[in-house]
């Protein structure tokens, strides 16, 4: 049976009523179960793909001749499941208008021992530059879907989806992102203010909009974001600010309608998807590694539990380890096929070394963690590992 959808009416209704136009959050841990709780073996391609799909790449050759006010373009390819001006035409209008969900333009943070601080079991988005680390509290993100801010001088945005649970991090150059008021696979179209550029948020890539009529296929710079509490990330970054709620807007961050509605855990979708699958509940955590080779999901409770998924992107070996002091997974490129095995809260290499979790002698892949349902709707030819 694939995805049901929810009505848009009622869980609209609630949102508006809420004093919110979109919405949802996610867990802290994974949903587990669903249709089809296992695979037959790890690594298996997902078995719902269409027989001739093939992905579209992007991101290798950006458009010539770009105003300087575009966002910076990312220097990697990647796989879309339709052509970008495709992927226009199946957008859908999401409820709220262009800015309807208002992003935060202006943020304002807090230090570690302000009163006004969250609580210690707050879902926070973490983000780490070279000279200071800032924190998004979740409840606020999922109001507001979009904070342009600065991390080491450099202008980005950090980014949340609540239908898809996906959070991200972009540069944004000289201009802002806002919310679009568009859904693809039920995911935020952001714009850019400067060129009204769509940019849905999971693949990261431009796609041709009303607004400016731009052939597509550019590519953003990506930033790490950790999703995990306010307490685990101030033991992490003991030096880290995050976000107020002062916010200039008259919203009750203690008020999640959508978790109201059951929608974390139900096996509901809002809106339709360009690829469907019911091997695992829809709501299910992955971790999605995705570049030029192809894409790759982790399963967040297989993760969780043994420590250490090894797997591969494409032809590329790739390992998954568990990071207990964030509650979170951490993806590096595995190039050797090198084995890791987890104990006592550190990764041992095949040649009897410990390494912590988080300083693995590999390099990090970009990864973020999504609702099963949107990482497959984007990405059909994942491999999955558990």
């Amino acid at each position: 049976m694939m995805t049901r959808y929810s009505s848009r009416r009622s869980v609209l209704a609630a949102v508006a009523g809420a004093g919110l136009l979109a919405g949802c959050t996610s867990t802290a841990r994974p949903v587990t179960g669903g249709a089809d709780s296992g695979i037959d073996s790890a690594g298996d391609t997902v078995s719902d793909v269409p027989e001739d799909f093939d992905p579209v790449l992007v991101g290798e050759d950006p458009p010539d001749g770009e105003p300087s006010d575009a966002p910076p373009f990312g220097d990697r390819v990647l796989p879309l499941p339709l052509s970008p001006a495709e992927l226009r035409d199946r957008a859908t209008d999401g409820g709220p208008p262009k800015d309807g969900i208002p992003s935060i333009d202006d943020p304002e943070f807090l230090d570690v021992g302000d009163a006004e601080a969250p609580d210690d079991d707050v879902i926070v988005l973490g983000i780490v530059g070279d000279d200071e680390a800032k924190a998004y509290p979740r409840r606020v993100l999922v109001q507001h879907e979009i904070v342009n801010d600065h991390l080491d001088g450099v202008p980005v945005a950090v980014t949340y989806c609540p239908l898809t649970g996906t959070a991200l991090g972009f540069e944004r150059g000289d201009t802002e992102f806002g919310v679009s008021g568009m859904l693809l696979n039920n995911n935020l179209i952001m714009y850019d203010r400067n060129l009204d550029r769509w940019w849905p948020q999971i693949p990261a890539v431009s796609i041709p909009g009303p607004w400016h009529d731009t052939p597509g296929g550019a590519t953003l710079r990506e930033l790490d974001v950790v999703r995990t509490t306010w307490r685990a990330w101030r033991n992490r970054h003991p030096d880290t600010v995050v976000l107020s709620e002062a916010t200039g807007y008259a919203r009750n961050y203690d008020r999640d309608p959508y978790g109201a509605r059951g929608y974390y855990q139900n096996d509901n979708t809002i809106f339709g998807n360009i690829h469907e699958s019911d091997r695992y509940h829809s709501k299910r955590w992955v971790y999605g590694v995705r570049n030029e080779s192809g894409a790759a999901a982790y399963l967040a409770d297989s993760v969780l539990e043994s420590g250490v998924v090894h797997g591969a992107v494409g032809d590329v070996p790739h390992v998954a380890v568990y990071d207990p002091g964030l509650d979170t997974a951490i993806v590096y490129r595995n190039p050797d096929d090198e084995t890791f095995e987890f104990a006592e809260g550190l990764v041992h290499d095949q040649n009897g070394n410990e390494h912590p979790p988080e300083d693995l002698p590999l390099e990090r892949a970009l990864s973020f963690d999504a609702f099963w349902f949107g990482w497959f709707a984007y990405y059909p030819q994942t491999a999955v590992y558990e």
